[in-house]
């Protein structure tokens, strides 16, 4: 497999395009889907690489989703921001069972490298993410692979939180929406987390965000991380947690913005109403860096 981008679709927005590409991922083994906005700044014969967001769907959805439903692209054209989304699992590996549940398997890959069978041959969502898709946008898009920014929602600001722990000085910024803060402590990350790691809950640890920030010793984001929490959320209590990462984030005096708000739910309507804010937030940062 190569890793040739084959563009899908592509739709004028707001002074820019949104695309929909299709690659042969080595990583995954398999073709993989992401979204990209490119602002008008990006666009020109001559012009300089744009800083980037990536964006990580929660459960049930895929690259479409955040382009389609968040409402960022005429903030991101005024901020000169790309915004990438990727698919949110592998797609046809045909593992049996992959799509009964809908919190487990296909489009629930909790974005970690799967270590148990079947699911570690196709499973590799960190990897792919944090090596093959960083370098393949930064390597055939105008995008600044220097200036790139996390975030996500549900499973996907989960995701966010334990990639960017994971990998210091990757992403330069980081924020999310809703997201599953102490996945070990809640049934949908100790269901995933059984199916993709097994049994040995000291690996399960490492994919945790909580017991990530709190096992540093100094604060990895000193610039701050933002997370929105909708208290009309009926995951809030079972399965998401933010007050733990919130403490853990205390420990080691880590800058957090950890905004609660009367009234909204779990929801794209929640996202979109406090997008500007995120991308606000991220575009301070890159353009500092």
């Amino acid at each position: 497999m190569t890793d040739t981008l084959k563009l899908l679709s592509e739709h004028a927005s707001f002074g820019g395009v949104q695309r929909f590409y299709q690659h042969d991922s080595q990583v995954i083994g398999l073709p993989m889907r992401f979204s990209v906005f490119l602002p008008s700044v990006a666009l020109a014969h001559d012009a300089a690489k744009v800083p980037a967001l990536m964006y990580l769907a929660g459960l049930t959805c895929n690259e479409e989703t955040f382009a389609t439903k968040a409402g960022a692209q005429r903030r991101a054209a005024e901020l000169g921001l790309a915004l990438i989304a990727p698919d949110t699992s592998p797609r046809g590996a045909g593992i049996a069972g992959e799509s009964d549940s809908w919190d487990f398997g296909l489009a629930a890959s909790f974005y970690l490298d799967a270590t148990q069978e079947p699911w570690s041959k196709y499973y590799r969502m960190e990897t792919y993410l944090t090596q093959e898709l960083v370098a393949l946008f930064g390597e055939h898009l105008p995008v600044d692979a220097q200036r790139l920014g996390l975030f996500g929602h549900s499973m996907g600001g989960h995701g966010a939180l334990t990639v960017a722990l994971r990998h210091p000085g990757l992403f330069k910024s980081l924020s999310a929406f809703a997201p599953i803060c102490a996945p070990t402590q809640c049934p949908w990350g100790q269901k995933a987390f059984s199916g993709y790691l097994g049994g040995d809950q000291s690996e399960w640890l490492q994919h945790d965000a909580t017991a990530l920030m709190g096992a540093k010793k100094t604060a990895p984001y000193p610039d701050g991380i933002l997370i929105d929490q909708g208290l009309a959320d009926k995951f809030l209590e079972a399965q998401l947690h933010p007050h733990l990462f919130e403490a853990a984030c205390q420990s080691i005096d880590q800058p957090l913005t950890l905004r609660r708000h009367v009234g909204y739910d779990h929801g794209y309507y929640f996202i979109a109403t406090f997008i500007n804010d995120h991308l606000d937030h991220h575009a301070q940062i890159l353009k500092r860096a």
